[in-house]
């Protein structure tokens, strides 16, 4: 197949969208601070009964602008983060968006689903999707009567037969953790749309609005983990939905009685990394390329996943849907006859220099690791391989090292391992 070009016409914000958000205006902050404030407190104070009771009846507005009771039902600094993030993912779209922060990514996905799903109901994931989110889906809500299908990520013929009168949600990520496959999302919300009551929700956080945004091809919702690019730093931990006003604000409704709420210094955290991400995420794009392209070509490595090559499963449709592949490589050590897969990778993660052995991704610094070790260690080798996890398999979260420092490292490490394996 010709090796397709990434799409320069897609729709994305640029920087100014990350620094400003959707609306530039020189309305100042309180005192004329530049940075939003951190509004540090828990409860929120009223005149008098009067002007309580003009709160309750909604004569004074609680949005972003206006009042707010109590810190589990909003905070203006968490407001001005969630108003950056809308304007990132949505910002141009027809209707009216918004989204909802949360104190990590794994609890913006368990108070979406629990918030979304009654029971009975049926809820389809693919396979090749982050392990604790499908572990919820196969414990936690199985325990509360609702119905879980998983189905092969690609497969959209098993994707649609898998529906069912009871289905509400169809739940994937694109790119996938940690095989970046790309879903289709055109034919994903095609499939739901042939059913009533179906939400689509993806998430996006190897992709972030940079690269791709999921709305613009009629998703109903996507979830980030902002811990990762949004972040950018390793340094704070966050999620959000991003969504349809209507379903954000029942969703809403909800995380004031989950209690799942983020705390205004994380926001403010998460906000001063926004204003870098589409140049981290730039650079990390430009460096993951030319690493899998390196990497395609070593003796040392027998196969290498990511969706900017031409090898990829899905590089045709993420050359369609994404302006940039992201910076994540996984690739499979070639492990010489007799060795322990484990130990032929585990030789190129301690080999390298510049990559700390570590989990999560998306910081400005290069992080590895063995997903077989990290995430799936107590299985055994035939439980991984069961669930398509080998023991071979490195992933590699690029940071924003210069790319041809990152290069030079692996080719020592792999140099050393090549001639160590044949010894």
């Amino acid at each position: 197949m010709e090796n397709l070009k990434v799409r320069q016409d897609v729709n994305l914000p640029n920087g100014t969208t990350a620094v400003h958000g959707h609306l530039h205006t020189r309305q100042p902050n309180p005192n004329h601070a530049l940075t939003t404030p951190i509004w540090q407190t828990a409860t929120y104070t009223f005149e008098n009964t009067a002007d309580l009771i003009a709160y309750q009846e909604g004569k004074l507005w609680g949005g972003t602008n206006g009042r707010i009771e109590y810190a589990r039902y909003g905070n203006p600094t968490v407001q001005a983060v969630e108003k950056r993030l809308a304007a990132l993912e949505a910002g141009d779209l027809p209707g009216h968006y918004d989204a909802l922060l949360f104190p990590t990514g794994m609890t913006a996905v368990t108070n979406i689903l629990l918030s979304i799903l009654p029971t009975g109901s049926h809820v389809i994931f693919t396979d090749d999707s982050y392990r604790k989110t499908r572990q919820f889906c196969q414990t936690f809500l199985k325990r509360l009567g609702i119905e879980t299908s998983e189905v092969p990520m690609g497969d959209y013929d098993a994707l649609a037969k898998a529906i069912q009168p009871n289905t509400r949600i169809i739940l994937t990520e694109s790119p996938t953790n940690p095989y970046l496959r790309v879903a289709d999302l055109e034919k994903v919300v095609a499939i739901a749309k042939q059913h009533k009551r179906i939400k689509t929700i993806i998430d996006a956080t190897f992709a972030t609005p940079v690269n791709q945004r999921p709305l613009t091809y009629g998703i109903d919702l996507v979830i980030h983990s902002g811990t990762k690019y949004f972040s950018g730093h390793n340094d704070v931990m966050a999620g959000v939905a991003i969504g349809e006003a209507g379903l954000i604000h029942a969703l809403r409704q909800s995380q004031g009685m989950l209690g799942g709420v983020i705390d205004p210094h994380a926001a403010y955290l998460l906000e001063r990394g926004l204003k870098t991400l589409a140049l981290r995420v730039q650079q990390q794009n430009r460096s993951a390329q030319q690493v899998a392209e390196f990497l395609e070509q070593h003796p040392a490595i027998d196969r290498v996943w990511y969706p900017g090559l031409a090898s990829h499963p899905d590089h045709a449709i993420a050359s369609q849907q994404m302006r940039g592949f992201g910076g994540v490589v996984s690739f499979e050590v070639a492990v010489p006859p007799g060795e322990n897969p484990l130990d032929s990778a585990a030789r190129v993660v301690d080999a390298v220099r510049i990559p700390y052995i570590a989990a999560s991704l998306g910081g400005v610094e290069s992080l590895i690791e063995q997903p077989a070790i990290m995430s799936y260690y107590e299985l055994s080798t035939e439980e991984r391989r069961t669930m398509g996890m080998k023991d071979n398999l490195v992933r590699f979260a690029i940071g924003i090292e210069e790319t041809e420092d990152i290069l030079a490292d692996l080719a020592q490490a792999l140099e050393y391992v090549h001639v160590a394996s044949s010894q």
